[in-house]
């Protein structure tokens, strides 16, 4: 498969995954739900591992432990942002820096998009922060930039070190990314006095999302090995995009103007990476 259909899979299973799991912490508490969510993630990938071949070496292990360190931190800030400050800040900002992040270690590192993929970034970008926006409140705590911040380099540290795992080299490193991530957030979840543990049946459910999750993992792996680091992690970065459409399909939410707005350029970023 091409890294434009992978990463637009990995994107839809992210999406589907985050719309579960977004509804389920509705009802109960998010850090048993992001648990699970990487137990499930960890437990599909390792099975997708058992059937696909490759040889990794040491050094794959030392950035997939990167990128679970990576995926802990930016849960923990993302969640611990939404708790404290405005969704409206911290959602988009956590999106784009998931994006910005890899596409800028991806160009220091070496690579060199054409022209159709930087217009697709710098469709990408925006269409990624105006897709997770949501309507100004009178909400009135403090905007929680800082942990957006935090979260948004986490994910890119999640990106980044799965798209350093060279082709021909399988998956059994993202597998320990997620376990890595699992153990991070249990950790994090005890330091800041949370329970890890489920409690209520809906928590569940966040097996079920990190199923998807591993699904999008293993999407985004094989699509970073075959291709270039920026593509891929713009393309998966377009998840907010499935969240906010399913909300409007299931949920009967309103998609407002600056998230059509969104969707048009994330459509547009699909378009021009398909032409490149």
């Amino acid at each position: 498969m091409t890294t434009l259909s992978l990463g637009l899979i990995s994107a839809l299973c992210f999406g589907l995954s985050d719309f579960m799991n977004g509804v389920a912490t509705k009802r109960s508490s998010a850090w048993p739900v992001a648990v699970l969510a990487c137990f499930g993630a960890t437990v599909i990938i390792v099975i997708a591992a058992c059937f696909t071949q490759g040889q990794t070496v040491a050094a794959d292990y030392a950035w997939s432990a990167l990128s679970g360190i990576g995926n802990g931190m930016g849960t923990m800030f993302l969640y611990r942002g939404l708790a404290r400050g405005r969704m409206g800040v911290v959602a988009p900002v956590s999106a784009v820096g998931a994006a910005l992040f890899p596409v800028a270690v991806g160009v220091l590192s070496g690579e060199q998009p054409g022209l159709n993929v930087w217009l697709a970034i710098l469709c990408g970008l925006p269409g990624i922060w105006l897709v997770s926006r949501t309507p100004e409140s009178a909400d009135t705590r403090p905007s929680g930039l800082n942990d957006a911040i935090l979260a948004g380099v986490g994910f890119g540290l999640m990106f980044v070190g799965l798209g350093k795992v060279p082709e021909g080299h399988g998956l059994w490193p993202a597998a320990f990314a997620e376990l890595v991530a699992t153990f991070s957030l249990v950790i994090a979840a005890l330091a800041t006095k949370n329970s890890p543990t489920p409690r209520r049946p809906s928590e569940w459910t966040g097996l079920l999302g990190g199923v998807l999750a591993g699904f999008a993992v293993i999407g985004f792996t094989l699509a970073a090995q075959s291709g270039l680091l920026t593509v891929t992690a713009v393309l998966t970065s377009l998840y907010p995009a499935v969240t906010v459409v399913l909300a409007a399909l299931v949920l009967r939410e309103t998609i407002h103007r600056a998230q059509a707005a969104g969707l048009a350029l994330c459509a547009a970023t699909v378009v021009l990476i398909a032409l490149a």
